[in-house]
Formats: C-alpha cells, sequence, structure tokens
C-alpha cells in the first residue's frame, strides 16, 4: 500500500534546462564556441553540469581550463539566473494540489546540489508544502545510491516499501529499486540520448504528468 510520493526534480517536476543552458551557454560562449542547440540541453540537462559542460567544449579545452574551475563558473552565472525561465512541467502544479488536498506526504530527492535546490524551491510557491528535499550534499551518497530515498522516507515517517519514486532517469529508477520502493519513469523528461526508459526496470512508464496523475489516483485510491 502506497503512502507517500518522492519525486526528482529536473526533468521530472520542473522544467529547468532554459536556465541550466544558459548557464553552461554562458561559459561554452565565453570559450568562443557555439553554443548548446535546444535539442543537446533537453537530452543532456538531467546528467548535470558536467555532462553539459563537456557537450560543449573540447577536452583539450577542458584542460586547459579545467573542469571544475568551468563547472564553478557555469553554477555562478546560474545561482544569479534560478528562475529565469524554468517552469513546472504541464500537469505538476494540479498534481501537487491533488496530493496536498488528500494529505498524501510528498518530497524532492535531487541530484541538485543544495545551494540551488534551497533557493529555486523558495521561489516556487508549489513547493511550499513540498514535506522533505534531499539534495546531492544532503549525505555523504547521492542517486543511484538509495541513501537518499531512505532518508527521505524516514523523514516523512513513511517505511520505504509504502513508497513510490518518479524520475526521468536510469540512477533515479536505480536508487528507487535498491531502496525498495515502487518506481515510475518518468518519459517526458530529459532522457539522455541512446536511453529507452522501458529498459530501466521501472514499474512503468508514465509518458505525461496526466498519465502519471491517473496512476498516483488509482494507487491511493483516491477520488479525483
Amino acid at each position: 500500500m502506497l503512502k507517500a510520493v518522492l519525486f526528482d526534480l529536473d526533468g521530472t517536476l520542473l522544467d529547468t534546462a532554459g536556465d541550466m543552458g544558459a548557464a553552461a551557454n554562458h561559459v561554452i560562449t565565453g570559450l568562443g564556441l557555439n553554443a548548446l542547440s535546444d535539442e543537446v540541453l533537453a537530452c543532456t540537462t538531467s546528467d548535470g553540469s558536467y555532462a553539459l559542460l563537456r557537450a560543449g567544449i573540447p577536452q583539450a579545452m577542458i584542460e586547459q581550463h579545467g573542469l571544475d574551475r568551468l563547472r564553478e563558473r557555469m553554477l555562478g552565472f546560474y545561482r544569479q539566473n534560478l528562475c529565469h525561465h524554468t517552469q513546472p512541467y504541464a500537469g505538476v502544479p494540479e498534481l501537487l494540489g491533488w496530493l496536498n488536498q488528500n494529505a498524501i506526504p510528498w518530497g524532492v530527492v535531487t541530484n541538485k546540489p543544495a545551494a540551488l535546490t534551497e533557493p529555486l524551491l523558495a521561489a516556487l510557491p508549489l513547493f511550499s508544502q513540498c514535506g522533505v528535499t534531499v539534495s546531492a550534499d544532503t549525505l555523504a551518497h547521492k542517486k543511484p545510491h538509495p541513501a537518499p530515498l531512505l532518508h527521505a522516507a524516514a523523514h516523512l515517517g513513511v517505511k520505504a516499501d509504502h513508497c513510490v519514486y518518479v524520475g526521468d532517469h536510469r540512477r533515479d529508477i536505480e536508487a528507487g529499486l535498491a531502496a525498495g520502493m515502487a518506481t515510475l519513469a518518468a518519459g517526458w523528461g530529459y532522457v539522455s540520448a541512446g536511453e529507452d526508459p522501458h529498459r530501466w526496470q521501472a514499474g512503468a512508464v508514465m509518458d505525461s504528468v496526466d498519465a502519471l496523475s491517473h496512476w498516483l489516483k488509482g494507487a491511493f485510491d483516491a477520488p479525483c
């Protein structure tokens, strides 16, 4: 019996590619290189800042400038521009509202650093009733390790096998399975090129937020 829902953030609840991409492209174009296309951003954002930089900067230049320094430059820009283009996917506000109305605990488990996660969620009213937020550096481990999910479940006061975790990356499903949770793949998210969510061994692949809402309402046996 399910009692709580945990979500990944980027590519699952929020479309952050515009702001993440702008930060990456600020660094990339500053080196005299071509900006990443929307298509590249769509299939790379969930892999994080390092992947975005590697997608646009040749290895020789990365070695010359230092990947960590380039990332610091990117994240510095991103911190100042967290929510210019970021928005929830269609249907997400209604889904979170339904969870709140039915007193179903929910939370966010992300590989985004807390210094970015916390101000971003604070800027968006739809997260005001989020029961727990676990970021990449909240614990010693991050996804695909199960520890962040187990920590979130414990914080909500729910056993892991009474939770479902929703995410748009293979590591999300791996973490959920390792934690003993039900898992759902967010097929609308930033699925990496060459990846097939149907091969991740998730309990199901959701093609849209509406499909996810329908699944959850059936699983929790609550009124629509």
